[in-house]
């Protein structure tokens, strides 16, 4: 069997590999846990090469989308608290936590618009980055310094979206022939994406199993609750980025969150149980992406190129 031949046979298989093998090597993924900053970015990189900043702008669909992450997170705090505060912050982080960095990598491959993506992002992260403090404070179990949170926040969000967009337009304007490299490059995006897609899953497994075994039946409580978030939040996206004329990127700039920054809240700002929630989030949010990824890939779609996403058919 020919290289080519087999790299298309084996590439709808990559997502629920990864996931397999970072459920079943997440212990020995620990040494290699410090690598995934580096991947994301490298990813980022080579699917922002694929946009023009000028494309870049706050759409409606940024506003519908961020109308349903914070009052949305909110409601579900308040509902699920009368029976579980625990369970209810878990919810809330669930729905709270802002767009994932590697999103844009999906939406990407799935054919939807990087650029109407990455406007999101930047709205969704800004938004948590200037709301979560104050409602930490009324939530969470101690005293929380709103402006050194914020502070802290900002720096955990801000770096990995900007750092790579910049360096793409510089890149673009001092050297564009490695520019055009880059954004011919992209099927690296996916191979990238699954090897940290590995140690992403395999630390959440590891963080799970750290939990006591008399937590057990909240953990499952927390788990069930991502998944109607997950599976809530990437319907309620789909509809709002279908009515804007771009569904994918509303299902994943909704749906797919930053769950590593939604684990270090949980365990800063919240009762440290609730991160269980998020973890869970990283094994539902993959799975489906590996499934819509799957799918694309047996029907052998190919994606949009640069802006051309953005006006796609519904």
């Amino acid at each position: 069997m020919k290289v080519g031949h087999f790299r298309q046979k084996i590439k709808p298989l990559m997502m629920p590999i990864a996931i397999v093998a970072g459920i079943f090597f997440h212990k020995e993924i620990e040494a290699v846990a410090f690598l995934a900053p580096a991947l994301i970015f490298a990813m980022l990189l080579i699917t922002f090469c694929r946009i023009r900043l000028s494309e870049v702008r706050i759409e409606r669909m940024s506003w519908l989308l961020l109308a349903v992450q914070l009052p949305v997170s909110l409601a579900a705090y308040f509902a699920v608290r009368p029976f579980s505060e625990v369970a209810a912050q878990g919810f809330f982080i669930c729905i709270f936590c802002p767009t994932a960095t590697a999103a844009p990598v999906i939406t990407q491959m799935l054919g939807g618009s990087i650029a109407r993506l990455v406007s999101f992002s930047l709205v969704s992260n800004a938004a948590v980055a200037l709301t979560a403090p104050w409602i930490f404070a009324a939530m969470g179990d101690g005293d929380v310094d709103v402006l050194t949170a914020m502070l802290s926040i900002a720096r955990h969000v801000v770096p990995l979206i900007l750092a790579p967009l910049a360096l793409a337009v510089i890149i673009g304007r001092t050297v564009p022939r490695v520019h055009t490299v880059l954004s011919e490059k992209q099927a690296i995006s996916f191979y990238l994406w699954s090897i940290s897609l590995i140690i992403v899953v395999g630390r959440a497994v590891s963080f799970v199993m750290s939990e006591p075994a008399e937590a057990i039946p909240l953990m499952v409580t927390l788990a069930l609750l991502a998944l109607v978030a997950c599976a809530v939040q990437f319907a309620v996206g789909r509809r709002i980025g279908r009515a804007c004329g771009d569904r994918i990127a509303g299902a994943q700039g909704l749906g797919q969150k930053n769950t590593v920054l939604a684990i270090w809240m949980a365990l800063t700002y919240l009762n440290p149980l609730t991160s269980v929630a998020p973890a869970a989030y990283v094994l539902w949010q993959n799975t489906f992406n590996s499934a819509q990824l799957y799918l694309k890939m047996r029907r052998g779609d190919s994606a949009p190129k640069g802006g051309e996403a953005r006006r796609q058919k519904t």
